[in-house]
């Protein structure tokens, strides 16, 4: 395979909030054109631990990864060092820990926040540092990138849901609701991409708590949602794909070689 990939990843959104009101991506479902898998994230369930997780397909326990203020780069081998050694090119619109993972760190925003750098494993992104920052300016950013620069792997990550969930709690409608707009959002740009034939994963790194707050162990800051779209992934229901193998299906999607681990039940043969 060699397609182009999205990869859209929803900081904070617990799977039951997408499956109940994500309409849009829903709608995708019922029409054949996607798929919702309910996905377990990895521990402990943070931010910083699950972007490498995602991204490197290595544990946190293994990363070294373990806690949001782990700042340095990333001592795996990520989806932007794999595109980038395979020729490939990479885009992020993302929160600035990404770029301190994988570009510079520690992240100055003079420098790192716009980032055109061929030399770097993210060689153009737009990276943010205030969790408020709007989403729908996180997608305007990634859709730029996109069209600017034409990248094989393109990374979103927006965080207002994430924010409302810390400020607000799981059982609330700021919460919810914030998914939703994101969900409307997202529907301004899905059907040109699904158009020009990207295979586009939307997942979340962990959930939330009626605590405003993750780390642990419940379902509600466990489950995950996992929505793919593309003629390249199986929309096989018995998929079962877990958080870690996401690095290798992007590797296997991209035709990159690669020796992470992967699912070939959630990719079509």
């Amino acid at each position: 395979m060699h397609s182009k990939v999205v990869l859209v990843v929803i900081d904070g959104l617990a799977w039951q909030i997408a499956h109940d009101g994500m309409g849009y991506l829903q709608g995708l479902c019922e029409a054949g054109h996607a798929s919702l898998y309910r996905m377990e994230c990895e521990l402990p369930s943070l931010s910083r631990p699950l972007y490498e997780c995602i991204l490197t397909g290595v544990r946190p326990v293994d990363s070294g990864v373990v806690h949001n203020d782990v700042v340095r780069l990333s001592k795996e081998e990520s989806i932007f060092h794999l595109a980038r050694k395979a020729g490939a090119k990479t885009a992020a619109a993302a929160y600035h820990w990404v770029s301190e993972l994988y570009n510079r760190a520690p992240y100055e925003a003079v420098r790192d926040r716009f980032t055109d750098d061929d030399s770097l494993p993210i060689q153009h992104g737009v990276f943010y540092h205030v969790d408020s920052y709007p989403d729908d300016h996180l997608l305007l950013d990634g859709e730029i990138l996109r069209r600017r620069h034409d990248p094989d792997f393109l990374l979103i990550h927006p965080m207002n849901t994430d924010d409302a969930g810390h400020r607000h709690g799981l059982d609330s409608a700021e919460y919810r609701n914030t998914a939703r707009r994101f969900d409307n959002a997202l529907s301004a740009y899905l059907p040109t991409w699904i158009e020009q034939g990207y295979q586009i994963i939307v997942t979340s790194d962990h959930g939330m708590n009626k605590d405003h707050s993750h780390r642990g162990v419940l379902p509600e800051e466990r489950q995950v949602p996992l929505f793919v779209i593309g003629q390249h992934f199986s929309h096989d229901p018995k998929a079962e794909p877990r958080q870690l193998e996401l690095c290798g299906v992007i590797a296997e999607l991209l035709g990159v070689a690669h020796q992470k681990t992967s699912n070939k039940k959630l990719l079509a043969a």
